[in-house]
């Protein structure tokens, strides 16, 4: 029955997310395809609402290769590339994996013992992203101030074998105001 539900209210919002300003209970943060060399280019927006059972993502993306990725919310609000070892990297001004209780580790959405910032894996089929629920947010404010990322890979919401999921490199970036 909860499935049932969360499906209604997923459908009713997508519907409702076709509206340009977001309302005052929801976020919609505009997402740009990382390039350092040719510059950043729109693939739509994720717009962010809250449930009774914590912070729904709902991707409307376009024009990425299908697939699983990483997806994270990253604690600065940058999207802006910064130098590492004498070379550019894509969005690396948003910081590391927002982690507010300074847990320095990585656990995945379900897990209360690790960075709060960690999301639910974002699958996505040709135009299609299925929306996300992260029931460890509760609120739109704490959301503000920081950046949303989804990564080339995957994520195992573990440090092993691979640090941070092993969901490689910066993607797909947009700033939460």
């Amino acid at each position: 029955m909860k499935k049932q539900l969360l499906a209604l209210a997923c459908s009713g919002i997508l519907a409702a997310t076709s509206a340009v300003a977001a309302t005052p209970n929801e976020l919609i943060v505009p997402m740009e395809l990382l390039d350092v060399e040719n510059g950043n280019t729109s693939v739509g927006n994720i717009h962010i609402t809250m449930t009774e059972y914590g912070a729904l993502f709902i991707p409307a993306i376009k024009g990425v290769e299908s697939g699983v990725y990483g997806f994270h919310v990253h604690e600065n609000a940058s999207c802006e590339p910064k130098e590492q070892e004498g070379k550019l990297v894509p969005a690396l001004a948003a910081g590391g994996h927002w982690d507010p209780d300074k847990t320095g580790q990585h656990k995945g959405p379900w897990d209360n013992s690790g960075h709060k910032g960690d999301l639910p894996a974002l699958a996505i089929d040709g135009d299609n992203a299925y929306a996300v629920l992260a029931p460890r947010l509760t609120s739109l404010d704490e959301l503000k101030g920081h950046a949303l990322m989804i990564h080339e890979g995957g994520d195992n919401y573990s440090d092993s074998p691979a640090p941070l999921g092993g969901g490689g490199a910066r993607m797909i970036c947009g700033v939460i105001k």
